[in-house]
């Protein structure tokens, strides 16, 4: 059966949950991802009530950390104020992380990366669109919506140190990095998380995952649904499936609980049957005849 929680302690001297950074971040190893609450960004926004009631009833049934980002728009329809309409004043068990780098223009545009001197005000977007006074998990997104690689991130994830020492940030992470730009961010602050691309059909960034796991450090995938122009498919996945009687995706949610402890998945969906699948995932257990089937990397 998988763990229930994923623990890390990055450094520092405060309490769980304390406004300090550091500390110890403790979430479930299955969470909830709000991109696709306000809609596809080229797309029409879902529905303002079932949006609200998806986020409610995922924090209901467990998923009591929270990924999502000032980014995540359609149209109207931003994921920090369904969530803010949603669930706050939040409980103190749900953890929210967000992501600041790629800009986006009102018109939904992804036009240029934050530079260090920018990082501020979308840390602040964040914090007013959410309605806090500190931000649980901040990773600094790399890249946009490109590939992993690119400029090195010393500059920009030195500026959320900054903001972390301030005690508006907890915890930092970072995303769809290559290894040699998070050893960067490591050396100048702890990183409490990774958010790269990494699934079943996807398992290039497996070298990274193993690395979270030795530091004790999370790694929440995206897209480990398929996503993007992946889709998730393929015979191993359909029999391991038939076998348990589950379906595809929840297949490969506990795939990726199964392949290593730093492991947190935060499947995403704005459809609220598509919620209770992706939960009801947590408790499929994969035997090794599963995995090898499947393969891991």
């Amino acid at each position: 059966m998988h763990s229930s929680a994923h623990t890390v302690d990055p450094g520092g001297t405060d309490a769980p949950g304390g406004a300090e950074p550091g500390g110890t971040l403790t979430v479930p190893r299955l969470g909830f991802g709000a991109m696709q609450l306000p809609g596809h960004w080229d797309g029409p926004p879902v529905d303002h009530a079932t949006s609200v009631a998806v986020a409610r009833r995922a924090v209901e049934l467990g998923a009591l950390h929270i990924d999502t980002a000032a980014f995540y728009f359609c149209r109207a329809e931003r994921a920090n104020l369904i969530l803010r309409e949603a669930l706050h004043p939040y409980r103190a068990d749900v953890t929210i992380a967000t992501k600041v780098g790629p800009l986006r223009t009102p018109s939904g545009e992804m036009y240029a990366e934050a530079a260090p001197d920018q990082l501020r005000p979308e840390v602040e977007r964040n914090l007013r669109e959410l309605g806090v006074d500190v931000l649980d998990l901040v990773y600094l997104r790399v890249g946009r919506l490109a590939a992993r690689g690119g400029a090195p991130v010393g500059d920009r994830f030195a500026a959320l140190a900054r903001l972390r020492e301030e005690g508006l940030i907890r915890h930092l992470g970072v995303s769809n990095v290559t290894y040699e730009q998070f050893a960067e961010a490591r050396a100048i602050a702890p990183v409490a998380a990774v958010q790269n691309r990494f699934g079943v059909l996807d398992q290039e960034d497996a070298p990274l995952v193993d690395a979270c796991a030795d530091a004790g450090i999370a790694y929440m995938p995206f897209f480990a649904l398929g996503g993007g122009h992946t889709p998730l498919a393929g015979a191993a996945l359909r029999r391991v499936a038939a076998r348990h009687g589950a379906t595809e995706h929840q297949v490969a949610i506990a795939w990726g609980l199964a392949r290593s402890p730093s492991i947190v998945q935060i499947p995403g969906t704005s459809s609220p049957a598509h919620l209770e699948e992706n939960m009801a995932a947590g408790s499929l257990a994969l035997d090794a005849g599963d995995m090898e089937s499947l393969g891991r990397r």
